[in-house]
């Protein structure tokens, strides 16, 4: 554990659920690969592979900005990190819209990660409150 963590981060609902998420998206990424990767008729790729990636980098990135904002000590860099996660929350509520609109089975598991988004959005107003 880094110096400068809080003990109580694993304890944080908003923690939890982005590590939730994380595995989601990991998980309906790998299950859309599977469609996704298949040359079409004429030989071009499906440009949808490229949002599957995305979910999964962008959902990797929100526990480290939750990380970030509880060691921040300076208010305005802790409001930084709250927009990046933000940010990255409505990229991935996007993304998974643009997924929906593919040629796969897994797309059926979008609206469980939108669900889950929606109760970090909350989880995430209610922490933000703390800090």
């Amino acid at each position: 554990m880094l110096h400068n963590t809080p003990p109580n981060l694993s304890d944080l609902p908003v923690y939890q659920k982005a590590l939730e998420i994380f595995a989601l998206s990991q998980n309906i990424s790998t299950y859309l690969n599977h469609d996704l990767s298949n040359l079409k008729p004429d030989g071009s790729e499906d440009n949808d592979i490229y949002f599957s990636g995305d979910i999964v980098q962008q959902s990797v990135s929100l526990v480290p900005e939750i990380l970030n904002a509880e060691r921040e000590r300076y208010s305005d860099r802790k409001h930084r990190h709250l927009a990046t996660l933000k940010r990255l929350t409505n990229k991935l509520y996007k993304n998974s819209y643009r997924l929906e609109r593919s040629n796969s089975n897994g797309k059926d598991f979008l609206p469980i990660l939108r669900s889950e988004l929606k109760k970090f959005k909350k989880l995430q107003s209610n922490w933000i409150l703390t800090l």
